[in-house]
């Protein structure tokens, strides 16, 4: 598997609070990657960090053999990361096509908005809707396929399932399975962690913005007890 993303020993501050102690991992081409951890562990901030969000004050972030860390978070997307945030941002003043439309203005390659509905058939019958007008799940959708309109390398889902009933957590997931079985690489950070390791490859988990383990999936699954050690779960 060819790596996609290398992170190299990246340290990120707020103001003077030091939250990224030494952070490396490497994503992989086709690859599904879980950041699992307590909150305020660090998991939100290395995803903003990989987005140019929070600059690092060292380490290397590399994409495709160019670096990314010194890129201001427009020219990161330009190069192919996607972020879809916890807070999902839609616009609510726009429709859920308006919203699409204009993702897609300055994106090349660019998903046709017929593929958006044949993966999100709730946003098809919503597409005329304002975004304040849509559930906490269709804007989640939304925020989703917002991002996956642009042709994103890499996807990068904070907490895509949080705050979600039980049967639109089951249908997200069902599309984040496809999206990884079309070999979408994605970063998840989630606290529904059986939900992350039921479509992801590999596993980090931090712990106080320190990388501490690193494994498959499968072997996260079978072995709970190094989840619960760092985790609780």
């Amino acid at each position: 598997m060819s790596t996609l993303l290398e992170v190299d020993h990246i340290n990120s501050y707020y103001g003077d609070s030091h939250i990224l102690f030494d952070v490396s991992m490497r994503v992989g081409a086709n690859e599904v990657v879980a950041l699992l951890g307590r909150n305020g562990a660090g998991k939100s901030t290395t995803l903003k960090t990989l987005m140019g969000v929070v600059r690092p004050r060292s380490g290397r972030i590399v994409l495709e053999g160019t670096e990314t860390h010194r890129l201001p978070p427009h020219a990161v997307a330009a190069r192919g990361i996607q972020l879809v945030p916890e807070d999902r941002r839609v616009f609510g003043a726009l429709n859920v096509e308006e919203n699409l439309v204009l993702a897609g203005l300055t994106a090349n390659p660019r998903w046709p908005v017929e593929r958006v509905w044949e993966m999100f058939p709730r946003l098809q019958e919503r597409r005329r809707s304002r975004g304040t007008d849509l559930s906490g799940g269709e804007q989640q959708m939304l925020a989703i396929a917002r991002a996956l309109v642009r042709g994103p390398k890499l996807l990068l889902l904070d907490e895509p399932f949080e705050g979600l009933a039980p049967i639109i957590v089951r249908d997200l997931l069902g599309i984040c399975r496809n999206l990884a079985d079309s070999g979408q690489t994605i970063v998840v950070v989630e606290q529904n962690v059986h939900a992350a390791l039921s479509f992801a490859d590999r596993v980090y988990v931090l712990n106080n913005g320190h990388m501490v383990e690193e494994m498959s999936a499968a072997d996260a699954r079978a072995k709970p007890e190094v989840l619960h050690r760092h985790l609780g779960v």
